[in-house]
């Protein structure tokens, strides 16, 4: 079964989709979280039910992020998003410290990609479903600019900011 619910948030409300998980603290594995007009965000879809209780647990580690008390998510993702590399590259992006940035290259090496490979890590970091709790706003340019993120680079500063990177 799948479940929705909106979080209000300085970045606008977020859309938390998730699927019903014994394992996962609260009961339920995100699925998607998504911001106002993101690029290939999630969308209410029939069939959805609305569970605001079903989020707890999430909802209070995403007030704690933005309220600067909380570095480090705890959150069960539902499996079966993505391809194989899809989630080698999303696994990596969890590795990326509170504060820090890194650029898309040293991503790349560190995943032991070829450099001809870097464009296939920002496609597969572009079509990351959860944005915020995954950090994907925490790689950025090999000159330092902000680059490619499905919120919006004004999202992805204000990101960087409230982390001090």
């Amino acid at each position: 079964m799948t479940v929705h619910t909106t979080l209000d948030s300085p970045l606008g409300e977020l859309l938390l989709v998730g699927e019903a998980s014994a394992t996962a603290k609260g009961g339920t594995a995100l699925v998607s979280l998504s911001v106002p007009g993101q690029k290939g965000g999630a969308v209410v879809q029939d069939g959805w039910i609305r569970d605001d209780a079903a989020f707890a647990e999430i909802a209070g580690q995403l007030r704690a992020y933005f309220a600067g008390t909380l570095t480090r998510f705890d959150v069960e993702y539902a499996p079966g998003a993505g391809t194989d590399f899809q989630r080698r590259v999303w696994g990596a992006l969890d590795s990326v410290p509170y504060g820090t940035t890194t650029t898309y290259g040293a991503l790349a090496a560190r995943l032991g990609l070829s450099r001809a490979a870097v464009r296939a890590l920002g496609t597969a970091i572009g079509r990351n479903p959860v944005l915020v709790v995954r950090p994907c706003h925490r790689v950025i340019g090999a000159d330092g600019s902000l680059t490619g993120y499905a919120g919006g680079l004004d999202r992805k500063r204000r990101l960087l900011d409230l982390e001090a990177a």
